[in-house]
């Protein structure tokens, strides 16, 4: 749960926020139409009701991640203001959003105004006594050292001993010391045990998931430990830095850290997405089984002795291995060899340049089955990859999965492991296979860098676009 624990205490939350607003919605439609004796507007069913707004909770719990409800700082911290604002003006967003979708899609939604208008005040309220709830079962969770990220602090400051006394004592902020580097002058004596006099060392032996670094002595060296490990990194800044600091600004304790994010696609938005990778699946699976069953039938029927789906290991987040479902597209006997030993076994090394140099493809390759070459053309190699979108081991849209092979042939490789690889992605729309090795590498990094929702549905359409016109497949 190391890695996970942010994305199940935002999980738990989304989930939480959803029943809390279906909850309002539906009890101030009851008190109004059920329990007060005036007349009402239009005869209406609560079933209706409660349906036609469950269709768009997700959009609101869009929005209530869009104003920051989902952020650990906001959930955990010290201070509740924040929060509390934020719900408020969450409660009000909600039903103005539900009131523009009654007043374009679903005309008779409210049966009297004064529902609207109760819903504000009762969204509120239980959607900050869910919190409430929640809150008391993530700290029970930590307390009982369940899901905990694994700290490592590193640097010769005075926030180094602070930081420390915080999260050894402090189990309910979610963190847990396991490493200190630094000199023993800024380590309380109860927590000298668990100083290591390198950060080689101190990665290795504490497993850790966090670096916080309170000095600014080798940040270069520290931030890449960080990035290569996958591993999340805070800077602990002084007070001259505070004022241009870039990434996350958190409070840990009373000690400002910022959050050095090497992605943008951090906390609620992972839920988003994931959550959009599974209702997409679904759909997809839903939409493409019989056209899958029969192909799966016709590749079945031209070659009895190799099953139709054939599943490599590949590379995804975190540097985590999975078997990658694809049509079976290339002849048997070069099944499960690299290009260089396929090329060399059928006698033509000389193709071996080529492939490489034409971004790791060949117009007639050889490899290829004719079925699988029209499969390869039309995409349809690609479709048993929904169900792995739907177990979770790549995302829609992400970085091309990567074969183990090829962590060693380009720097930053680290960078495009951060996310989830996809089933498309931005290099795949910005030629598909008619650009190089590196200029593909060069787009994944960009994407990571750079990820935001806008960019997704940007891509999502013009990969649909690209597979109609079978733009740059091979």
């Amino acid at each position: 749960m190391r890695k996970s624990s942010d994305f199940i205490l935002r999980l738990c939350l989304l989930i939480g926020d959803g029943f809390a607003l279906m909850v309002s919605f539906a009890m101030a439609y009851v008190i109004r139409v059920h329990v007060d004796p005036r007349p009402i507007t239009f005869e209406s069913q609560l079933s209706q009701y409660v349906l036609t707004v469950a269709w768009v909770i997700p959009f609101l719990l869009v929005i209530l991640a869009v104003i920051g409800l989902y952020k650990k700082s906001v959930f955990l911290g010290k201070s509740r203001i924040g929060e509390i604002g934020r719900l408020a003006v969450a409660a009000v967003l909600s039903v103005g959003a539900l009131i523009v979708y009654g007043f374009f899609v679903e005309e008779n939604l409210f049966p009297v105004r004064i529902v609207a208008l109760t819903s504000v005040v009762l969204s509120f309220v239980f959607l900050l006594l869910e919190r409430i709830v929640v809150r008391f079962i993530i700290k029970l969770i930590f307390r009982s050292n369940y899901g905990m990220k694994r700290v490592v602090i590193v640097g010769n400051h005075k926030n180094t001993e602070y930081l420390a006394d915080y999260i050894a004592s402090t189990p309910e902020s979610g963190y847990k010391l396991v490493g200190i580097v630094a000199n023993r002058k800024y380590i309380s004596k109860d927590l000298k045990k668990r100083q290591y006099s390198s950060l080689k060392e101190a990665l290795k032996k504490a497993r850790a998931d966090v670096i916080f670094q309170t000095d600014e002595k080798s940040t270069e060296y520290v931030y890449k430990q960080a990035v290569n490990r996958h591993l999340l990194y805070y800077f602990v800044p002084s007070e001259t830095a505070l004022s241009s600091h870039f990434g996350e600004l958190e409070l840990v304790g009373n000690t400002p850290a910022v959050l050095v994010m090497t992605t943008p696609l951090t906390g609620g938005y992972v839920v988003v997405k994931r959550l959009f990778d599974i209702l997409f699946s679904l759909v997809a699976i839903i939409i493409a089984l019989i056209p899958m069953m029969i192909v799966w039938l016709i590749l079945k029927f031209s070659d009895f002795k190799h099953s139709p789906i054939y599943s490599a290991e590949r590379l995804t987040q975190y540097n985590k291995r999975f078997k990658c479902y694809k049509f079976r597209s290339m002849k048997s006997e070069y099944s499960g060899m690299t290009p260089e030993e396929a090329f060399i076994k059928m006698g033509k090394p000389e193709l071996i340049k080529k492939y490489r140099k034409n971004g790791d493809c060949l117009k007639n390759d050889p490899r290829i089955t004719k079925i699988g070459a029209f499969i390869r053309k039309t995409s349809i190699d690609e479709l048993p990859q929904l169900f792995n979108i739907l177990k979770g081991d790549i995302s829609l849209i992400g970085p091309r999965a990567l074969l183990p092979g090829e962590l060693r042939d380009y720097g930053d490789r680290s960078l495009i492991l951060t996310v989830k690889s996809g089933l498309t992605g931005f290099a795949q729309v910005s030629g598909r296979r008619n650009i190089s090795f590196e200029e593909r590498r060069a787009l994944d990094i960009y994407y990571v860098r750079n990820w935001s929702l806008m960019l997704d549905a940007s891509i999502f359409f013009k990969t649909i676009a690209a597979v109609l016109k079978r733009d740059g497949a091979t």
